[in-house]
Order: C-alpha cells, then structure tokens, then sequence
C-alpha cells in the first residue's frame, strides 16, 4: 500500500476542481479521524436535518446554518437571528426550559428573507415547542419541515394502576376486578400517543325479594363504556347504542372503588325488599336495585325504585312495579320490574333488568313473573351476563331469575327465593304464596366493578 503524506491538495493553475480517484473507488476514513466542512457541501444526500449544540443558549444569538439549538427562555424572551439564506440551508431550535409560552422565541429575519413567504419575525409561543426550518427560495424564504413537542413523549406511553385483582387479557390489555370496596390507584396516567383512558363495568348490588306473592328484586345499575379504549371486546347494548358510550379519562391519583352488598330479602308478609347498595368509580355511579314488593292484603306494598326495579307484590290492586333507572342516567342503568296479579292466587311480578322490564305476574303472561334480562359482557375476557332481575313468587312452581344472576322466586307452598348471585348484582327472588304466611324473599347479588386499560 502506498502513502502520501501531504498538508494540502490544491488544483493545478487554471482548474477549479480537484477529483479525488475513479468511479468505482471507495475511499476509508478510519475511526476517530474528524472531518471539519467549512464551506458548502452538496451531493451528500438530502437537506433537512441539523447538527445539534448542546451548549444551551440563554440570551441573544446568531445561529449559522446547519445547526439545531437548545433555547432557555427562563429569564426572559431570546431572539435567534437567521443566517443569511442559500438553499438547502438548515436551522433548528428547541424549547429546552418548556418556557416559551412564557417568555417567547424569536426568530429574526435576515435581511429579505422570508419565514414561510412572510416579511414578520416568528414568534414561537408554545410550551415544549421544536422545530426545523430549511431555506427554500426568495419566494417562501424559510419553511419550517418538521415540529413537535416534548408534551408528547413525556412520561410513559400507557396506564399503570394497582388495585384489586389484576388479570392480562388479549396480551396488551390488564383488567382490575373488584369484587368489594377498594382503590384504583394510577401511576402513570398515559397518553394520547399510547393511551390515557380506561373502560369500565360498574355493576350496583341488587335489591331483596318481597316475601309472600312476593316481586322479584330489580337488578342493581349497570353501567359501561363502549371498550373503544382497550381493544375489541363485546359489549351489552347499554354501552354500544346508539353509540359507544366514551371511555374515563385518568390521572396519576387513588380512586376509591365502592362494591356494596345485596339487599336483604323480606319475610312474609313484613314488607318490601331492601334496596341494593352502589357501586362507584370515578365520576360513574351505579344504583343499586329496587326491592320486591309483598303480598297486599295487609300491609300494600309496591316494588321499590332503583337502578332497575322491583316487582309489584301480588294482590296489590294498584299500580305496584318499582320505577328502573333512577336516579336517571343515559345512557339507562336499568329497567322497571313487572306488575303483580292483582287477584287471589298469582304471582308477584319480576324485578326489573338491565337490559329487560320483569315480567308481570299476569295469569297471561307467557312468562309470568320472570326476571328481566341483565347485560353481558366480555369485559374480562369472558362473555358474562350481569344484572338479571330476581323471579317473582306466586302460588305456582318456581319462576326464573333474569339472564345475569337473578334469583328464581319461590315454589308454592311457602317457599323462600333464591338468592341473587354473588357480584352479579342480580335481583333476588321474591317468596312463593300458599300456607300460612308465604315464603320469604331473598336477597340480592352484591356488586362489582372492573376497569381495563392498553398497558403496553
């Protein structure tokens, strides 16, 4: 190999280019060997990008082409002088202080030139702001070719929360079941670029059977998002139609889950069945079901109100089912509870369900004194109906619960009904009629609240 060991090589008189080997040759330039461009270099690629000073700059300054440049205006506004402009020329800067809504950038014009075909300075006025300009021509001057914004990847990328039993679903996605009181606590609230909001399924406690010819408990509310936040999963129509109800929105904060108990049943013939107790997350409220309404020959007493309704009591000659969906949400949280046969020998009508009225406890009705439907969802990653209303008892054999944890009501003769499943939030059953009293109601489901989220 040979070496030539020279301090300049200039062209020969009269030629204003030097060539350095053939077509074809490859030239190596070992490592730690720097190379220093002090005039304009063309054919090396494309224009566009900067070399970045990191020496922060903190008052006035002049930048020169080819540079991108930290800028702190923490004690005051800075003017950046352009360069004068040649095409193809490049220029960046930086809010290194996240200040410049604060104190502004400036950047200057240099003599005629432009920013993006304007003769006015630029003014740089938003927080964690950068950019890169490029000169193009007299016409547009300089044109800025990319910007951005440190608030954009600042923290993590996705949720991350503790609380209550933490599952891993469909890979990317955790969901947190809470089956009795807690707290959701977030430490990282996400963002845009990868998610900051989470889906939810609140699930109120249901309310007790009335005993003897007793109505069914109406199912606890039932409340969703439409799962648009955390992958493809189903959803009941509650959270689907006419449109996906919006997922929560999170911040870096605990938020207190609340689960609540069933309603107690009530004991032939003492009265309506308890309500349902809430359940809460965030700003989303669940109520908890009506209780079932009792025999009416004496006292009279009517299903009660609530996330869904209870069913009316049997004998009870007035309008007797409990109102669903109170207090009133949208999209609803439930359903009313059927009506009682008002004569001697009939049913108690069925607790309300999320998706579902109960039915009435008409002789002609084909499905008498059943419990309404509840929803379902694959929110866990498990297709599960939730929120059935409890059956209503009657002088008859035993009617169903609603789809989703409803307890059947009660078999003739005194015969108590079934309890509503645990963290269904499904109604209990209302007691059957015959013998001396009738059965007594029973009690409803207890709650539930599950929270799922894109974690990675």
């Amino acid at each position: 190999m040979s070496e030539i060991k020279v301090n300049k090589i200039s062209p020969r008189t009269n030629c204003g280019t030097t060539t350095l080997g053939d077509s074809g040759d490859t030239f190596t330039i070992p490592a730690g060997v720097s190379i220093t461009n002090s005039g304009t270099a063309s054919g090396f690629g494309a224009t566009g990008s900067a070399s970045w000073n990191t020496t922060v700059k903190t008052g006035d300054f002049t930048a020169v082409a080819g540079e991108g440049y930290f800028v702190n205006t923490t004690s005051g506004e800075i003017d950046v002088a352009l360069p004068a402009g040649t095409a193809g020329a490049v220029v960046a800067v930086a809010d290194y202080a996240n200040n410049f809504d604060t104190n502004n950038c400036i950047l200057k014009q240099n003599g005629s030139d432009k920013i993006e075909g304007s003769t006015d300075d630029a003014v740089l006025n938003v927080q964690g702001s950068a950019i890169t300009l490029v000169f193009v021509d007299s016409t547009k001057g300089w044109i800025v070719t990319d910007s951005g914004n440190s608030d954009d990847a600042s923290g993590a990328l996705f949720v991350a929360a503790t609380g209550g039993t933490i599952t891993t679903v469909c890979t990317n996605y955790k969901v947190h079941t809470f089956t009795g009181p807690g707290t959701f606590t977030v430490s990282s609230a996400g963002n845009s670029l990868g998610s900051n909001t989470v889906d939810y399924l609140v699930v109120a406690a249901g309310g007790g059977g009335g005993g003897g010819l007793g109505g069914g408990g109406g199912a606890g509310g039932y409340r969703e998002s439409g799962g648009t936040a955390s992958g493809c999963y189903t959803v009941s129509p509650l959270g689907s139609s006419p449109s996906p109800v919006a997922a929560l929105p999170v911040s870096v904060q605990g938020y207190s889950i609340t689960v609540g108990g069933g309603g107690a049943g009530r004991t032939s013939p003492n009265g309506t069945g308890v309500a349902g107790n809430p359940a809460v997350f965030s700003t989303i409220t669940s109520t908890g079901g009506g209780g079932g309404g009792t025999v009416g020959t004496p006292p009279v007493n009517a299903g009660a109100s609530g996330g869904s309704g209870g069913g009316g009591g049997g004998q009870n000659p007035g309008p007797n089912a409990g109102a669903g969906n109170t207090p009133p949400v949208s999209p609803p949280q439930g359903n009313p509870g059927g009506v009682a046969d008002p004569s001697p020998g009939y049913f108690g009508g069925g607790g309300g369900g999320a998706t579902a009225a109960g039915n009435s406890g008409l002789p002609s009705n084909p499905t008498i004194a059943q419990g309404g439907a509840g929803g379902t969802s694959s929110i866990n990653g498990t297709p599960t109906a939730r929120a059935g209303g409890g059956g209503g008892g009657g002088d008859g054999p035993s009617k169903p619960g609603g789809a989703g944890g409803g307890g059947g009501g009660g078999a003739n003769p005194e015969g108590t009904g079934s309890v509503g499943t645990a963290n269904t939030g499904g109604g209990g059953g209302g007691g059957s009629g015959g013998g001396p009293t009738g059965g007594d109601g029973a009690q409803g489901g207890s709650g539930i609240v599950i929270i799922r989220y894109k974690f990675q």
